[in-house]
């Protein structure tokens, strides 16, 4: 008897190190074809350039990451191809940004990609900053409703990536003219350092970069952050800005109370796939668990890697990465609103900012 159970266990250890093989060299001689639907000069692409090689030295076998643009209709056409053509094995990644989950959010004509059904391999936040002119007379979050002239929002689409800016403004009240048009963030910074416009949301990069000299200057007052994630709610602080509120806590200041009801489901559900994830990557729905799982792990390694963390305060001030059941479960559920968020947002975009559904 006892020889069998001694057996059975040498058995039961080869199979877990046959395994365990298994998952060493899983990408061996692979390629992963990471699809960003949007030029290369942009924002997406560059990260997803950025994570490339940390991602080619901890996958288990050292994969070649392949990065790909595929631009047209606001990412949709990437977007659409990846539906069509994706594989199940997780050798491609569609990696993008609200830009394709508010279409898909709001059932914009065009949408073929099911996205809230993709599973999540990786996310990493891409938060952003509020901030105003001084000549407002605004000098906190605090007192923003004491504006002693109008406030007026510079923007590039309402449907797009100013969604949550424009929810926010909903959620704390705020009597905002918004300005749409604009043909990317960095021409809303130059209208508002011309005073063409005086209220501008930055994504963090950007803000550490370019919007703090202006703070530093006295041309610009910081406001309040998208937040971050804390027990499931949009709330925390944003550890790369810790100094400044989040929507929910200027809310708190504001009213006394923490923000509910609609505009607040809408602006969770929409900042979340902006902000705490911001810049994710979807694979194909039959992806095996085993594959998120071996994305988990190299998701560790790579947040534990020093030149990761390095390179990472000068491209992102120090943002991490994040992947596993609680990060899948946050953006499908971001990704899957009830029907009763749906219907305010399409109605608020449609009877306020003019887009067509």
């Amino acid at each position: 008897m006892r020889k069998l159970k001694t057996t059975a266990a040498i058995a039961a250890l080869l199979g877990l190190a046959t395994v365990a093989q298994a998952q060493d060299g899983y990408f061996a001689g692979k390629t992963i074809e990471v699809v960003v639907p949007f030029g290369e000069g942009g924002a997406t692409f560059v990260s997803a350039k950025f994570l490339e090689p940390y991602f080619e030295k901890h996958l288990p076998g050292n994969p070649d990451i392949d990065v790909v643009s595929r631009p047209g209709g606001g990412s949709i056409l990437g977007a659409n191809w990846f539906e069509q053509n994706a594989k199940s094995d997780g050798t491609t990644i569609l990696f993008t940004t609200s830009s394709t989950a508010n279409p898909f959010v709001l059932g914009q004509e065009g949408v073929e990609y099911r996205l809230a059904d993709y599973r999540v391999a990786y996310s990493h936040p891409f938060s952003s900053v509020a901030y105003v002119s001084p000549s407002t007379g605004v000098t906190s979050a605090a007192d923003v409703k004491n504006a002693t002239t109008p406030l007026l929002y510079g923007g590039i689409a309402a449907a797009a990536s100013d969604l949550p800016a424009l929810l926010s403004f909903e959620v704390l009240d705020l009597d905002v003219k918004s300005v749409l048009g604009f043909n990317g963030r960095g021409p809303v910074r130059l209208a508002f350092e011309q005073g063409e416009v005086n209220l501008d949301y930055q994504f963090t990069p950007v803000y550490l970069t370019q919007v703090v000299p202006s703070v530093e200057a006295g041309t610009a007052v910081p406001l309040w952050t998208g937040g971050a994630m804390q027990d499931g709610v949009l709330k925390a602080r944003d550890p790369i800005a810790p100094d400044l509120p989040s929507v929910y806590e200027v809310h708190e200041m504001m009213n006394g109370s923490a923000p509910s009801g609609i505009e607040w489901d809408a602006f969770q559900g929409i900042a979340s796939v902006t902000y705490a994830y911001g810049l994710t990557g979807y694979m194909h729905p039959d992806t095996p668990q085993e594959v998120l799982d071996i994305f988990a792990e190299t998701v560790a390694a790579i947040n534990a890697d020093p030149a990761f963390q390095a390179e990472a305060k000068e491209v992102t001030g120090g943002a991490v990465l994040s992947a596993g059941p609680d990060t899948e479960a946050a953006v499908k559920s971001a990704l899957s609103p009830s029907d009763e968020v749906k219907t305010y947002l399409r109605d608020l975009l449609s009877t306020k900012y003019g887009v067509n559904f």
